[in-house]
């Protein structure tokens, strides 16, 4: 049975940092290409960042020089560490795991991230 489990989440006020860990089971998890999206309420889900099977890794603009991706192959799990945090980020982050050239396509419930002061 496959499962991706993220923790991390909560409230943190503007400025501030937050780090996402994602958990999986059941998937050879050194194949698959990793990601974090994210869902505000009324808005469609976005990918926030991503990193390959190799460690090549791709950020949202909106992002890009406050979050960072990483992977750990030995432990099957994926991080997103989270800077100078803006109420603008608030949305569920949701963990997903790909493989590519198949369906194989995997996500976790997600954890509510709320900046707010």
């Amino acid at each position: 049975q496959v499962q991706l489990v993220e923790s991390g989440g909560g409230l943190v006020q503007p400025g501030g940092s937050l780090r996402l860990s994602c958990v999986t089971s059941g998937i050879a998890f050194s194949i698959y290409a990793m990601g974090w999206y994210r869902q505000a309420p009324g808005k469609q889900r976005e990918l926030v960042a991503a990193i390959s099977n190799g460690g090549t890794t791709n950020y949202a603009d909106s992002v890009k020089g406050r979050f960072t991706i990483s992977r750990d192959n030995d432990k099957n799990m994926v991080y997103l560490n989270m800077n100078i945090l803006k109420p603008e980020d608030t949305a569920v982050y949701l963990c997903n795991g790909r493989r590519s050239g198949t369906f194989r396509n995997y996500w976790g419930q997600g954890t509510q991230v709320t900046v707010s002061s």
